[in-house]
């Protein structure tokens, strides 16, 4: 039989399979953080007809004389580079900006993925859409202890941020000068005890010829009292007051004529809050914001690179998994050495160029015609071979 109809058939599967890969690139078009294929073609072992000749001293050498046996797929590579940015709005959605992938865990297996797409699933454990558990390290005490093993990342929905004691609150204003003696003005912040229980801290102000007397008093309590001394709007006496064990910080106020603005900046005490949302940072780190204001480390998200990307296995589910060929995975977290950064609210797009694949299409589709011709046109010759006899 003939040799080309035989290269006119690897010719037809070599173009098949291209068909095949830019179909599959055209279809995750709007895949999240999917990655696009390109198939590479490389010649089949050739006949050797004749060999190479030495050069003598009246004749020159001669080339070896070859005949190629068709076309085979030689590799698919998958191109990694880096897709647009899809802004969703969700918290729980998480993009890679440089090089890196998740580390997740599907039945015992751990997977890598650019898909961050995740959501708290009924034990508050952070997975993807089919059920692959994010991994990174939680938080003990707000504290991140990395470099140990990873461990599922969970948001703890039903966290408590403990209560704590009131010990100190700022004033800030002015007190007018100028008032008339016996003036009074009160001033009053909630303020916590160890147990969160929440009381009024009271301050009032009194115009005496001297300056302010004050009076400050939690709740029922006994009263504390001080004096305030101004020269000039300037504070020269009575800084602060003692209230209950509560330090009140007034050497902020002033003194000037008419204006009366003298109110509480803040206090350092709180009742216990519950969780409400998170945010995430640049470097993975998973912060809580409680109920009560306080903010609390939960988590930190990890990440993983390889030597040769490239040599890792599609697992599906937009997953790979790690191979002989592409090294072994170097985790660590967002913006340590080689890994990229984490941003919250947005998905990593699809990196498929449909103009290229489109254009992929047309290549492949004209090599297969060329070769079913080089198929046909062998059949007629075999069809002139069979006509010799009649």
């Amino acid at each position: 039989m003939l040799r080309s109809l035989y290269s006119g058939i690897s010719g037809l599967r070599a173009h098949q399979t291209m068909l095949d890969v830019t179909g599959n690139n055209i279809a995750n078009v709007n895949t999240t953080a999917f990655k696009s294929s390109a198939t590479q073609f490389q010649d089949t072992l050739s006949q050797l007809t004749s060999g190479a000749g030495v050069p003598q001293a009246g004749t020159g050498g001669t080339n070896p004389a070859q005949v190629g046996l068709g076309v085979l797929v030689a590799g698919i590579s998958t191109n990694f580079t880096q897709g647009a940015a899809q802004t969703t709005g969700r918290p729980t959605d998480m993009m890679i900006s440089g090089d890196g992938f998740f580390v997740t865990s599907l039945g015992g297996q751990q997977l890598f993925t650019r898909a961050g797409s995740f959501d708290p699933d009924a034990l508050g454990r952070l997975v993807s859409p089919d059920g692959a558990i994010v991994q990174g390290w939680n938080a003990v005490n707000g504290q991140i202890r990395q470099g140990g093993a990873l461990e599922n990342v969970t948001l703890p929905l039903d966290a408590v941020s403990p209560a704590k004691a009131t010990t100190s609150g700022t004033l800030s204003g002015n007190l007018p000068i100028n008032a008339e003696d016996g003036t009074s003005l009160v001033r009053d912040v909630p303020v916590y005890d160890a147990e969160g229980a929440k009381s009024d801290l009271t301050l009032t102000f009194t115009k005496t010829a001297a300056g302010w007397d004050v009076s400050g008093a939690v709740g029922t309590g006994a009263p504390s009292t001080g004096s305030l001394t101004f020269a000039g709007g300037a504070l020269t006496g009575g800084g602060s007051l003692t209230v209950n064990g509560i330090t009140v910080d007034m050497s902020k106020l002033t003194g000037f004529a008419d204006s009366s603005t003298v109110a509480f900046s803040g206090q350092d005490g709180s009742a216990a809050g519950t969780l409400e949302s998170f945010t995430l940072s640049k470097d993975g780190t998973l912060i809580g914001l409680f109920s009560n204001g306080s903010k609390q480390t939960i988590a930190r998200i990890a990440l993983a690179t390889f030597v040769n990307p490239g040599g890792l296995e599609k697992a599906g589910g937009s997953s790979y998994r790690q191979t002989v060929n592409s090294g072994d995975a170097q985790v660590g977290g967002p913006g340590d050495g080689g890994l990229g950064t984490v941003a919250g609210g947005m998905l990593e797009m699809s990196n498929v160029d449909l103009s290229q694949e489109f254009t992929n299409l047309i290549v492949a589709q004209r090599g297969f015609q060329a070769n079913a011709r080089i198929i046909t046109t062998s059949d007629e010759v075999l069809q002139e071979l069979t006509n010799l006899k009649r």
